[in-house]
């Protein structure tokens, strides 16, 4: 599964703020997610998140590729 920096993911659980949204501020063998509701950032193994995610959203998928 390819997670870039700058996806959103939509999770299948919400986090205890309610919202179901996480941004990804670093990728590797973890995550860094930031809760797009309260703001809270934590860490999560790639094999855990990867579970959990229900949607992957991207703002603009060219710019991505590119490395831009």
């Amino acid at each position: 599964m390819e997670i870039l920096v700058g996806d959103i993911l939509r999770m299948k659980k919400t986090h205890p703020c309610g919202s179901d949204r996480m941004i990804v501020l670093r990728s590797g063998a973890d995550f860094r997610l930031k809760c797009a509701g309260c703001g809270h950032e934590f860490m999560t193994p790639r094999s855990k998140c990867e579970k959990k995610i229900k949607e992957i959203i991207r703002d603009n998928p060219a710019n991505k590729e590119q490395g831009n």
